[in-house]
This record gives structure tokens, C-alpha cells and sequence, in this order.
């Protein structure tokens, strides 16, 4: 029995082939209606999608001008989700993303009462535009909200609608006046991702686009209860023995006060990732799975994500920014030194 086969047997009804099937199709209809207006950048459309199917939260790091709010907006377009940009500045407050209790006459009673006014984190997507360039208190309220998917307002707690899911950006070239993200809240972000400048036939293409008449209407590639029932999908994928070890391999080695940890990461490395990683990296490798029309995750699979997933949580010392040794240059490392474990499969 080959692994295709055993793996759709591991899926617990027939229902749940058909559910991935269509999940392959609908992610081709998302693609192609992106193609209206989003150029090239496959590898970060992939690593948006992956990052909803596995319910997560994701950083995406780039310069100006290369359509990071465009991306995301014309993604919760598509899949007809709620959408929510929070422009984050030095003045920005909790209650400016959490919402605020206010004095309000009831127009029966004409008494005053206290009236929950909802901020723009209750959407379905969102994001925070430059979320490096407000303090840490404002920052920590996204993080009730990521994790628990809930606020907490005057000592009440108010549930967001689900999915939820906030995607933050941030500019790595501009960082006088900013507010770097504390670690806590690094590692609640899934993926970090990197999006960088198009190919010159892209960009070219770009620029005729954007200077001449256009008429976009996207189509729904799926909805909020289609990506809920996915994400439950995804979570049936089975996994073996030996790829989950291997990825708790790659994170235990990128510790540097653990008995694993390689001798370069002991020189580079402050510190390393945490078992979140793990998990994300065998969760999303069974998103990326379904979505390459297979039903088990394989050793690729957490390859591929080890840069997404490790680049935020394995944090450089001096040794390492001295030597421009960069975040990617290490995980590259820790891919080349830590061995696939025997797959018994």
C-alpha cells in the first residue's frame, strides 16, 4: 500500500476525500481570481492560504510598495471574509483596536447606560498595517484576541466571529521610531513572511496594469463555514513518527542551551524556537499536503516551512549580526546539518 493510499484511508470518511478534492479546486479558483490582480508572489499567496487552513496568524515583512495590504484585502475578497485594516502609530490605543464602553441615552427608558461600541478587530481578517511602529502596551492587545480569539473589554469578555485571523505587517528598512515586537508575541505569529521585489517581467507587468483602466470583480473562491470545515480537515491529515521527529528535531537543535544544539548555533544563536514551532511546522505540513493533493505530510513538507515558520523565533546575538549571518543563512544550516530521521514508512 503506498503512502496516497493509507493516507486517504486515515481520513475518516469518504466525506473527507471529497472535502480535500474540493479544497484543491477552490484553492486553483482562489489563485486564479487573485490573477486579476495580484502579480507573481505565488510562494506568499501560498503561505497566506496555508496560514488560514491552519487557523494561525501570520508577520509578512517587506519594503513599501510591494501590495502587502492589497494582497491580504483582495484575499478576504475572495473568500468573501470580513476585512479590517488597523493603522498602527506611536498614538494608537488599546481600546482604538478592542473597542469601548460609551454613555448612551436609551431612547425607551431615557436612561444612560453603558453601550459596547465594537473596534476593527472584530472582522474576520485583520490587519495590522506596520504594527512595529506602536508601543508594546497597544501591541499586547492583539494578543488575547490571536490566541483565545476573544477581548476583553472593562472586565467583559466579548468572542470574535469566526475564522479569525490577523495578519500584521512590518517594514525592515525604516526602524527609528519603532517598537520592536516582544517575543511573546513573535512566536504567536505562525509564519513569518518574507515578501520581496517581483521579477522584472513581473514588475513590468505591474506597472502596465496599474497605469491603465481596470474593472476588477472577484468571485467567491469559498466562504467563512468552507474555511471552517477546511481547517477541520486539515487537522485529520495524517502524520508519522519520523516526520513529527524531524521536526522537533529542527527545533530542539536551534536551542543553544540545549544538548542538541549544533556547534554554530552555540556561536549565533541567543535563542531558539519554541515547541510552537513544532507544532506549526507539522500543521502547516499537513495544510501544504491537502493542498498539493496528498494525504500525508512528508519530510518536504517541513522542509519547505522551516524558514517561514523559524525565521521570527530563532533570535541572533551580536556574534551573528557582526558577521551578517542572517536569520535564513541559519536555518539553511540547521537544513543541511540535521538528518532525516529513519522513516519506517
Amino acid at each position: 500500500m503506498d503512502k496516497q493510499t493509507e493516507g486517504a484511508e486515515l481520513l475518516q470518511s469518504a466525506n473527507d476525500i471529497a472535502l480535500a478534492e474540493d479544497l484543491i479546486d477552490r484553492y486553483a479558483r482562489l489563485r486564479g481570481e487573485l490573477g486579476k490582480l495580484i502579480v507573481g508572489q505565488d510562494a506568499v499567496v501560498e503561505q497566506v492560504m496555508l496560514t488560514i487552513l491552519a487557523g494561525g496568524n501570520s508577520l509578512i515583512v517587506g519594503v513599501p510598495g510591494l501590495a502587502k495590504t492589497l494582497l491580504i484585502h483582495s484575499i478576504a475578497q475572495v473568500l468573501d471574509l470580513r476585512f479590517s485594516r488597523i493603522q498602527f502609530t506611536p498614538d494608537l490605543m488599546p481600546s482604538d483596536i478592542t473597542g469601548t464602553d460609551l454613555v448612551q441615552e436609551n431612547p425607551d427608558t431615557g436612561r444612560r447606560e453603558l453601550s459596547f461600541l465594537p473596534g476593527p478587530i472584530f472582522a474576520n481578517i485583520v490587519l495590522a498595517d506596520e504594527i512595529n511602529r506602536t508601543p508594546p502596551k497597544t501591541q499586547s492587545a492583539l494578543l488575547e484576541a490571536m490566541q483565545e480569539h476573544r477581548v476583553t473589554v472593562q472586565g467583559k469578555t466579548y468572542q470574535l466571529e469566526e475564522p479569525f485571523f490577523v495578519f500584521a505587517t512590518q517594514n525592515p528598512i525604516e526602524l527609528e521610531g519603532t517598537y520592536p515586537l516582544p517575543e511573546a508575541q513573535l512566536d504567536r505569529f505562525m509564519f513569518e513572511i518574507a515578501i520581496d521585489y517581483l521579477s522584472a517581467e513581473d514588475e513590468l507587468d505591474v506597472v502596465r496594469q496599474t497605469t491603465s483602466l481596470r474593472d476588477i470583480a472577484f468571485e467567491h473562491a469559498m466562504n467563512g463555514t468552507e474555511i471552517l470545515a477546511f481547517q477541520r480537515l486539515v487537522r485529520k491529515v495524517p502524520v508519522s513518527t519520523p516526520v513529527s521527529q524531524y521536526a522537533l528535531n529542527l527545533v530542539r537543535c536551534s536551542r543553544p542551551g540545549s544538548a542538541e544544539a549544533l556547534d554554530f548555533v552555540r556561536d549565533w544563536v541567543d535563542y531558539g524556537a519554541s515547541t510552537r514551532a513544532a507544532q506549526y511546522l507539522v500543521l502547516g505540513g499537513k495544510a501544504r499536503a491537502l493542498l498539493d493533493g496528498r494525504y500525508h505530510v512528508d519530510f518536504d513538507d517541513i522542509a519547505q516551512l522551516a524558514k517561514p515558520v523559524l525565521r521570527h523565533r530563532v533570535l541572533r546575538n551580536f556574534h551573528a549580526e557582526a558577521e551578517k549571518i542572517s536569520s535564513d543563512e541559519l536555518i539553511e544550516r540547521l537544513l543541511d546539518a540535521v538528518p532525516l530521521p529513519s522513516s519506517g514508512m
